[in-house]
C-alpha cells in the first residue's frame, strides 16, 4: 500500500467518488450519485488536501482521506475517510489518519475535529434527549452496529460533543477531537 496526493487522474477521482457513494450508502444518508461524490472530493482537494492509500501498483483506491481548515488552521476537520469495505480492518484507515495527522502538523495545525453522524440508530445517543444529562450519555455510551467513533477513539480521539438532531430528530452528529502532537 502506498499513500499519496491525489495524481491528476480522472479515473481516479471516480474511483474516489464511487467510494463515497458505496461505503456510505447502507448506515449514511450522505452521497446518493457518483456526480455529488465527485463534487465534494474536489471542493475538499481545492479548500484542504487529500490523500489517497492505492495498492501496491497504483491502480486501485484503497480508500482516502480529507482535510479541511478551521479556524485560521489551528483546527483541521476530518472530512471524510473512508475504506473500501473490501480493504477494512487490514490498517488502512489507520495509516490514513496517521498521514492525515501528520500533514495537519505540517500546516501547523493545532486540534483535530471529525464530525460522525449516527443516522441509522447505531449508538445509544441516536433517539434520545440529548438536551438532558448529555454528559451522562456520552459517558455511557454504546455502540450497536459498529458505528466508527471507537475507531476514531482507537486513534486517539476523544468526544468532545454531540449535535443534537444534526440529521433529523433523533439523528446526532457525534464530535470527536484530538490535539495535534
Amino acid at each position: 500500500m502506498q499513500i499519496t496526493t491525489v495524481p491528476n487522474d480522472d479515473a481516479i477521482y471516480r474511483q474516489m467518488a464511487h467510494l463515497l457513494v458505496e461505503e456510505f450508502r447502507v448506515h449514511w444518508n450522505a452521497w446518493e450519485t457518483i456526480n455529488e461524490a465527485l463534487e465534494d472530493v474536489h471542493s475538499v482537494e481545492k479548500r484542504g488536501f487529500v490523500r489517497v492509500a492505492f495498492n501496491d501498483d497504483g491502480t486501485r483506491v484503497l480508500g482516502w482521506i480529507g482535510g479541511l481548515p478551521e479556524y485560521d488552521g489551528n483546527v483541521w476537520e476530518l472530512h471524510p475517510l473512508v475504506v473500501d469495505a473490501s480493504f477494512q480492518q487490514q490498517g488502512i484507515g489507520r495509516a490514513l489518519v496517521a498521514a492525515f495527522e501528520a500533514e495537519v502538523k505540517a500546516r501547523g495545525g493545532l486540534s483535530i475535529r471529525v464530525g460522525s453522524d449516527d443516522e441509522d440508530d447505531m449508538t445509544s445517543l441516536a433517539n434520545t434527549d440529548l438536551y438532558h444529562n448529555l454528559w451522562e450519555k456520552i459517558a455511557n455510551i454504546e455502540n450497536f452496529k459498529g458505528h466508527p467513533y471507537e475507531f476514531y477513539q482507537k486513534c486517539g480521539y476523544s468526544i468532545t460533543g454531540v449535535v443534537p438532531d444534526a440529521n433529523g430528530r433523533g439523528k446526532p452528529d457525534i464530535i470527536l477531537g484530538k490535539r495535534v502532537e
